[in-house]
């Protein structure tokens, strides 16, 4: 795996999967990430906690039904099956 330079411990990043990509994408560059536009007007997906459908149009999304929080990394932001959700129950950390 490649290193976006943001100094993340091994096994997290860009790449990470579930729980542990949110959290990176959520604090990535002082948490800019967050409220970045996804790159073509955004990504159609549904909720992966309450099947909801929904447009993610920036780079860390609140589900509108149920705020089931997802995330998508830059360097895989053109493939929706590359959004991850972070568990039910997740709130996003602190800035």
């Amino acid at each position: 795996m490649g290193s976006c330079g943001c100094g993340h411990g091994a096994g997290a990043g860009p790449y990470a999967e579930g729980r542990e990509l949110v959290d990176f994408v959520a604090r990535a560059h002082g948490g800019s990430l967050r409220e970045r536009a996804v790159p073509g007007g955004g990504l159609s997906t549904s909720c992966q906690g309450c099947a909801a459908p929904f447009v993610m149009t920036t780079f860390v999304a609140l589900c509108p039904a149920c705020g089931g929080v997802h995330a998508v990394s830059p360097p895989r932001c053109d493939d929706a099956a590359n959004i991850q959700y972070a568990g039910e129950g997740y709130t996003l950390p602190a800035l």
